[in-house]
């Protein structure tokens, strides 16, 4: 089986498992189109080994950039840039690699320890 996601405007608005026969009788009157995208795909690796697809699984919300061929996460805060190569957001300073759990300040611009 595989994931198909259904992208209307840019948006991923719906996603589902089925065979690639499943679209060959299936009737879509609504807008949109049907973009396969892979549940072992995250950052344009793929989990087990495999080949990459659309550089990240799909979810409700998403954009899919057709120029770039993938699929990109709502971007979660203003300061955040998105990585060209994974098509991730990433905050402008570097999660802290101490151990402990950190959530971000968007006014501060800064990771905080979570308390």
């Amino acid at each position: 089986m595989s994931h198909y996601a259904k992208v209307v405007s840019g948006i991923v608005t719906r996603v589902i498992v089925a065979e690639s026969t499943f679209f060959q009788s299936f009737v879509d009157d609504s807008p949109g189109t049907w973009i396969q995208t892979s549940y072992n795909t995250r950052g344009g690796i793929h989990l087990l080994g495999g080949t990459p697809m659309r550089k990240n699984y799909a979810g409700i919300g998403f954009s899919y950039d057709s120029q770039r061929d993938a699929f990109i996460p709502p971007k979660p805060y203003p300061s955040w840039n998105l990585n060209e190569t994974s098509c991730l957001w990433e905050a402008p300073v570097a999660y802290p690699t101490d151990g402990h759990i950190y959530k971000w300040n968007e006014t501060n611009r800064a990771w905080e320890l979570n308390s």
